[in-house]
C-alpha cells in the first residue's frame, strides 16, 4: 500500500468512526445541560435558494414536534469554489426543488427565480424580525421566512413593508442592514464548517435540506426532546416507553414517520405483465470512481435497472478535482460524513477508504471500456467501488487493481495490456459533455429518456419515470 493510500485509509477510518461521533455527541449534550441551554438549531437561510424555502417549512413543523429553538441566519450564496458550475446549479435547483417539494407535500417553488429586487425586499423584512427578543425572534424570523418565501416563490408580493423601503436614505439603511446580516450569517456558517444555504447545524453536525432532516429528528428523539403528546417525527428506539410513542404517526411497518423520509425504492412490485410488452429506455449512470455518493448508489442503481429489465449504461467522467475544480477540506469532510450516514441508512459498507484520486482513477478507467466489451462492465464497476470504498484496496498498485479485475471475473493478464490505452479519455470527455448538456455537472447523475436527475437520493425520480411509462403503455 502506498503512503498516500495508507494516509487516506487512516484519515477515513478516524473520521467515520461511530464511537468517536457518539463521544462527541455526548460531550455536546453534557455541555448543553451544564449551561441550561435549549436544543438550539442554527438554520442558514439563503432567501433565493429554493431548498432553503423547503427547509424553512419543515423546520416550522420540527418546532411543533420537538422542544427546540431555531435560530435563523441569513446567508449569501456559496462561494465559487463551492458552486463550480453556478449557472447549472441555479437552473437545476429550480427543477429539483420543485420535484422535491411536491414529493414531500410542501409548498413548491416556482419554475423561475425571483427578481433581485424582490429578494432584497424579503431580506429586509427578515432582518427586521431579527431585532426581536431571542426566543420570540427565532419563531418570528422562521415564520416570516416561510410566509415571505411563499410569496416570493409564487411571484407575488405580500406588500408588507415594501413601499417605504424603496426611497432614499431609508432604503440605503435597509440595504446596509441586509448586507451586515448576510455577512454575519455567512461568517457564522464558515466558522462552523459549511458552505451552502438551506442547511442546519446542531450539536456539531450538519444536515442539508429536507433530505437529511430525518437524521436530526432521530437524534432529537434519542435525547428525549419530542414534545409530550406531539407527533413524533423520527424512528423511536425499541426501548421507548408508551409516552414517547403516544400520538406518533407510523407507517405500515410500525415505524415513526419523519417530516420527510427519502422514498424507499421498489416498495411496490413492478408489474411483470406490463414489462413483457414495454419498450423502456436504458438507465444512464453518470459516475466517478472517486465519488463516495456513486459508491453508495451503485447497488440500488443496479437493482433498479434489473427490476425494470433495462440496460444500465455506465457513463464515467473524471472527478471534479481532476478536472481542475477545487474541493476544499470542509467540503470533503462533509461529503464523507454525509455519505457515511447515507450508507448506513441503505445498508452499504462504507470505509475504510483508499482515495483513488489521480492515477488509481486513470488506471481504473483505462480498463472499464475493455470490461464492458467483455460483458463484465457492471461487475468490474461494482468490484472497483466495493474494494476501494469498503476495503481500502489501493487501485493505484498492480496488486490492488489485479484483485479488482479478478473479483469481477476478468483475466488480469489480458486486462493489464489496456492500462496504457488512452482511448478512455475521449469517452470520459464525451460523457462529461453530455452531462453538461443535460444541465448537470456532478455525480452520480442519471438519465432515463429525457428525464435527468442528480444525486443518490434522487433515484425515486427514475423509478417514478419508469412507472409512468409503464402506466402509459397501451394495454
Amino acid at each position: 500500500m502506498s503512503i498516500k493510500s495508507f494516509a487516506s485509509k487512516q484519515f477515513s477510518t478516524h473520521l467515520l468512526d461511530e464511537r468517536r461521533r457518539d463521544k462527541a455527541r455526548a460531550r455536546v449534550e453534557r455541555e448543553r445541560r451544564r449551561k441550561g441551554e435549549p436544543h438550539r438549531i442554527e438554520f442558514f437561510h439563503q432567501v433565493d435558494d429554493p431548498y432553503s424555502h423547503l427547509l424553512a417549512q419543515a423546520l416550522v413543523k420540527l418546532e411543533e414536534r420537538y422542544e427546540v429553538e431555531v435560530v435563523t441566519w441569513l446567508v449569501e450564496p456559496p462561494e465559487d469554489w463551492a458552486a463550480p458550475a453556478r449557472a447549472l446549479l441555479e437552473s437545476y435547483s429550480l427543477v429539483d426543488a420543485r420535484r422535491l417539494g411536491e414529493k414531500a407535500g410542501l409548498h413548491p417553488t416556482a419554475a423561475a427565480p425571483p427578481s433581485d429586487e424582490r429578494v432584497l425586499d424579503a431580506q429586509q423584512q427578515l432582518v427586521a424580525t431579527l431585532a426581536t427578543p431571542e426566543e420570540e425572534g427565532g419563531r418570528a424570523t422562521l415564520e416570516a421566512a416561510v410566509a415571505l418565501g411563499r410569496a416570493l416563490w409564487e411571484g407575488k408580493s405580500d406588500g408588507a413593508g415594501s413601499s417605504g423601503s424603496r426611497r432614499g436614505r431609508r432604503r440605503t439603511q435597509c440595504e446596509a442592514s441586509v448586507r451586515a446580516a448576510l455577512r454575519a450569517g455567512t461568517a457564522r456558517r464558515a466558522e462552523l464548517g459549511h458552505y451552502l444555504g438551506g442547511t442546519c447545524f446542531y450539536g456539531g453536525e450538519w444536515t442539508w435540506g429536507i433530505d437529511r432532516l430525518a437524521y436530526l429528528e432521530e437524534r432529537l428523539t434519542e435525547l428525549g426532546a419530542r414534545r409530550s403528546g406531539g407527533a413524533a417525527t423520527a424512528r423511536i428506539p425499541p426501548g421507548a416507553d408508551a409516552g414517547q410513542r403516544a400520538g406518533a404517526p407510523t407507517d405500515r411497518r410500525g415505524e415513526i414517520t419523519p417530516i420527510y423520509a427519502q422514498p424507499r425504492l421498489l416498495e411496490e412490485p413492478v408489474p411483470a405483465a406490463a414489462l413483457e410488452t414495454a419498450d423502456l429506455p436504458d438507465l444512464h449512470f453518470f459516475a466517478s470512481f472517486r465519488s463516495p455518493y456513486t459508491w453508495i448508489s451503485t447497488e440500488r442503481v443496479i437493482r433498479l435497472a434489473e427490476a425494470f429489465g433495462v440496460d444500465l449504461r455506465i457513463r464515467f467522467v473524471l472527478p471534479m478535482v481532476m478536472r481542475g475544480l477545487p474541493v476544499k477540506r470542509s467540503k470533503r469532510v462533509y461529503i464523507l460524513l454525509d455519505a457515511a450516514r447515507e450508507a448506513r441508512r441503505n445498508g452499504v459498507q462504507f470505509g475504510p477508504i483508499s482515495d483513488p484520486v489521480g492515477k488509481p482513477v486513470e488506471r481504473g478507467y483505462s480498463l472499464l471500456p475493455w470490461a464492458i466489451e467483455q460483458g463484465k462492465g457492471i461487475e468490474y464497476f461494482r468490484s472497483f467501488m466495493t474494494l476501494v470504498f469498503s476495503q481500502a484496496v489501493d487501485a493505484g498498485s498492480d496488486r490492488g487493481l489485479r484483485r479488482i479485475v479478478e473479483e469481477a471475473g476478468l483475466d488480469w493478464s489480458e486486462g493489464r495490456g489496456y492500462l496504457d490505452d488512452p482511448a478512455w479519455r475521449k469517452e470520459a470527455e464525451r460523457n462529461r459533455e453530455e452531462l453538461f448538456d443535460l444541465g448537470l455537472w456532478g455525480v452520480p447523475s442519471f438519465r432515463v429518456g429525457s428525464v435527468a436527475t442528480w444525486g443518490q437520493d434522487r433515484l425515486w425520480v427514475l423509478e417514478d419515470e419508469y412507472r409512468r411509462r409503464l402506466a402509459a403503455e397501451p394495454s
